[in-house]
C-alpha cells in the first residue's frame, strides 16, 4: 500500500514539469534557470532543427506519465485491495526516486531553447497516434486487470471479506499470471512510439521497466506454482506465449 506515496510523488512532481512544458510549447515561456542548468549538467544540447515536434511529443508523453500516475494513485485508493505486507526501506526510497527521473527524462529529452519567446507549431503524426492508441488499450486492460485482483478479495457487494491469495481468471489472467505487469511494459513501450521511436534514452528506461516487471513477475508466478496445485499449467509469467 506504500506504493500510493509513489504515486502522490509522481501526480505532483510530474505535473509540475507538465505545466513548465505547457507554458513553453503554448504560451512561448522560457524554462526556469534550474531546468536549463539541469538540462546543461545532462549534456543536452540547447538547440535543435525539429524544437517543435520535440516539444511537442514530450509534451504527450509527459502528459501520458501524468493520467498513467494520477490513474495509479485511484487505483490505490479506491480499487486494491492491499495485504499486510511490508516493503523494503531501500526499494521504498528507490521508488520515490525514480518517479521523480522519470518525469525529468522526458523534459530533458528536448532542447532548453523552447521557442524562443516564440509559440511553436504543432503537428500530429503517425507514431502519436499509434502510441496513444497503444497507452489507451494498454491501460485499460490494466485497470481491468487490478480490478480483477482487488475483487478476488471482495464480497458481491464490494465489502473485503480476505487478505488471502487466489487464482485470478479472466482478461489476460487466462494468458499470463501478471498481466499488470505486463500492461505495465505495454505502456512505457507506447510512449517510446509516441516519442518518435528512435528515441534511444527513452528505451533505456523501457529495458529497465523490461527487466524490473519481468523478475517481480517471475516471484509471483512462482508463488502461484507453489502454493496452488490446481493452477493453470498454461499460463506464461509475463510474456503471453513467450515468457
Amino acid at each position: 500500500r506504500w506504493f500510493t506515496h509513489f504515486y502522490v510523488v509522481s501526480v505532483l512532481w510530474n505535473g509540475f514539469l507538465l505545466i513548465w512544458l505547457f507554458r513553453a510549447e503554448f504560451l512561448g515561456d522560457s524554462f526556469p534557470s534550474w531546468i536549463q542548468h539541469m538540462h546543461h549538467a545532462l549534456g543536452r544540447d540547447s538547440q535543435s532543427e525539429n524544437v517543435g515536434n520535440e516539444h511537442f511529443s514530450a509534451l504527450l508523453v509527459l502528459l501520458l506519465l501524468w493520467l498513467h500516475s494520477c490513474r495509479r494513485l485511484a487505483e490505490c485508493l479506491w480499487t486494491s485491495v492491499f495485504s499486510n505486507g511490508v516493503i523494503h526501506v531501500v526499494q521504498y526510497c528507490f521508488g520515490l526516486g525514480y518517479y521523480i527521473a522519470v518525469g525529468s527524462t522526458v523534459l530533458c529529452q528536448v532542447p532548453t531553447n523552447v521557442s524562443n519567446g516564440k509559440e511553436l507549431s504543432v503537428q500530429i503524426y503517425w507514431y502519436h497516434m499509434i502510441g496513444v492508441t497503444m497507452y489507451i488499450w494498454a491501460s485499460l486492460h490494466q485497470h481491468r486487470c487490478l480490478a480483477i485482483l482487488a475483487n478476488l478479495r471482495k464480497s458481491r457487494s464490494g465489502k473485503v471479506v480476505s487478505l488471502s491469495h487466489s487464482i485470478p481468471f479472466g482478461d489476460w489472467f487466462e494468458s499470463v499470471s501478471c498481466p499488470h505487469y505486463f500492461a505495465e511494459l505495454l505502456i512505457y513501450v507506447s510512449m517510446a512510439i509516441t516519442l518518435g521511436i528512435h528515441n534511444v534514452t527513452w528505451w533505456c528506461v523501457v529495458m529497465y521497466v523490461l527487466f524490473n516487471q519481468a523478475l517481480a513477475s517471475i516471484l509471483c508466478h512462482e508463488f502461484y506454482l507453489k502454493n496452488f496445485s490446481s493452477y493453470p499449467k498454461h499460463r506464461k509469467a509475463f510474456i503471453p506465449l513467450v515468457f
